[in-house]
């Protein structure tokens, strides 16, 4: 079964600058104005005002071809890696959207992997619902999909409060058997079984689910709902360990903003001298808040006129930005509210921490990344413990086009130190310059509650702090044994949760 890819979105305003994948053009010095020229010139032009911008749609009758030359100059102008993206037909793909799935660099990493994994498009109208509100349809459970073929296996990670998941008491560790009556296991009939996952609101599905640790099995119906995300969750010194605060951050939302400086404000007051920052799941969001989390870590003394992340274009654009014409200036570490949910200007809590772990996962990507990298380029010892993040060191600014919004890579965002190469993900414990001190924990624990000092990931840390070293492979649940490392897990989320979004 394969998770539902999400298709094409629009530009936000010019304030919204997206970070994620990687590309270029293969041509030299290239024309902004080639591409300027020949936007919202559109095959099926929309009518109307936009509802989220206020704004009367700016598309003209044109066609499918001004559309994909459209898109081929627009990379050639902006895309990180240009000089890479190979000469292709426009008339041999069907639809602009099929078109510009090729207009990207086919080179690959050091490890193998595709240097450009993020290049993708979302239509206009889900983007901008996504972006702005923070809302999406579902049950509130976080699912983890540990195998995607027979015999598959999918859990939930976690679930957000008042949601339609906790009011079926599905929690942490639940798996799922069944969908609509289709066995989730070994059953063929994929269609029912991603309905019932991805779910359109005010849909009914019914499940059949085993809790973890129940011997039996049990059946709920969930109707899908608008459910809004609550980002932090399980704020507070850990039970057993006053000194150690712990926090689950699960999205860079706006609404993180003012949940992450209510949690430390109430981590400053608690006396904790330690805190375990947990973003298994953290896909990504805001870079505002990023390096607003990035401050209240760290405090003012070592962060005052520092870089938290600096951008850097293709080689066209090494004075201003391209698309927004600003001077290329580094984005600070910020140490009051942008006013993204909390009201502008207010003083951020700060903790002056010398250190930090935190907890990642396959899912841990972009702008989390970002906090990790933006903290060792100004010296605060970061530890890892869990497994290597997904890699996403690049960004882009999502670009409206006649309905659909592209994604194209467009810079990289580097730390105080000039440091930024980390395609293949931080590695705790490893070597060489993405390895990070810390603890390899590849097994998701999902027989203990987030935030339990017994949970897997989270017992290492509290072994590393105390002793520097970690635990051995006796830690590790026995249940857990057989489970697949969270690298061949998939933590699937809307592509809006698995990016860096950067607020000018």
């Amino acid at each position: 079964m394969n998770v539902p890819a999400h298709g094409a979105a629009r530009a936000l305003a010019p304030a919204l600058l997206l970070l994620l994948g990687v590309a270029c053009s293969k041509h030299d010095k290239a024309d902004p104005a080639a591409y300027t020229a020949l936007a919202n010139r559109c095959a099926t032009p929309r009518s109307g005002i936009d509802p989220y911008t206020g704004a009367r749609y700016p598309d003209v009758q044109g066609t499918a071809d001004d559309e994909k030359t459209w898109l081929r100059r627009w990379t050639d102008a902006l895309y990180l890696w240009y000089r890479e993206v190979p000469a292709s037909d426009p008339g041999a793909y069907a639809t602009p959207q099929d078109y510009f799935a090729v207009l990207k660099t086919p080179q690959l990493t050091t490890s193998g992997a595709a240097k450009d994994r993020f290049h993708f498009i979302y239509p206009t109208a889900v983007w901008e619902a996504l972006s702005q509100s923070g809302v999406e349809a579902g049950y509130g459970a976080q699912w983890v999909v540990l195998s995607q073929k027979p015999p598959r296996s999918i859990v939930v990670a976690y679930t957000e409060p008042n949601s339609p998941a906790t009011t079926a008491s599905i929690a942490r560790g639940t798996h799922v058997l069944t969908i609509d009556g289709v066995d989730v296991v070994n059953g063929a009939d994929v269609n029912t079984l991603t309905a019932g996952l991805y779910p359109l609101a005010g849909t009914t599905h019914t499940f059949t689910v085993q809790d973890a640790g129940a011997a039996t099995t049990r059946t709920v119906t969930m109707t899908a709902a608008n459910v809004p995300a609550q980002p932090v969750q399980d704020v507070g010194p850990l039970p057993g360990y006053p000194a150690v605060g712990y926090l689950l951050f699960n999205d860079h939302l706006a609404t993180a903003e003012l949940a992450l400086a209510h949690a430390f404000g109430q981590l400053a007051t608690s006396g904790v001298t330690d805190v375990v920052v947990d973003m298994r799941y953290n896909g990504g969001g805001y870079l505002v808040v990023a390096s607003e989390l990035a401050y209240m870590i760290a405090g003012p003394t070592v962060t005052a006129g520092k870089t938290f992340e600096r951008t850097v274009f293709n080689d066209q654009y090494t004075t201003a930005d391209p698309v927004t014409g600003d001077p290329l200036t580094p984005m600070p570490f910020l140490d009051a509210t942008v006013g993204l949910s909390a009201a502008p200007g207010q003083a951020l809590p700060h903790l002056d921490l010398r250190r930090v772990v935190v907890i990642t996962g396959a899912g841990t990507c972009s702008a989390s990344e970002s906090v990790i990298n933006s903290l060792r380029g100004v010296d605060v010892q970061v530890i890892l413990v869990g497994d290597t993040t997904c890699g996403k060191p690049y960004g882009f600014y999502p670009e409206d086009n006649c309905g659909t919004t592209y994604f194209s890579i467009q810079f990289q965002g580097v730390n105080q130190k000039g440091f930024g190469d980390y395609a293949d993900g931080f590695v705790p414990g490893g070597s060489g310059t993405a390895g990070v001190p810390g603890c390899l924990v590849p097994q998701d624990d999902f027989d203990h509650a987030l935030g339990d000092p017994a949970e897997v990931r989270l017992a290492a840390a509290l072994q590393y702090l105390s002793t520097g070293a970690c635990p051995g492979a006796g830690v590790a649940s026995s249940a857990l044994s057989a489970a697949p490392p969270a690298a061949a897990a998939i933590v699937p989320k809307s592509i809006w949760q698995q990016n860096r979004i950067y607020l000018r």
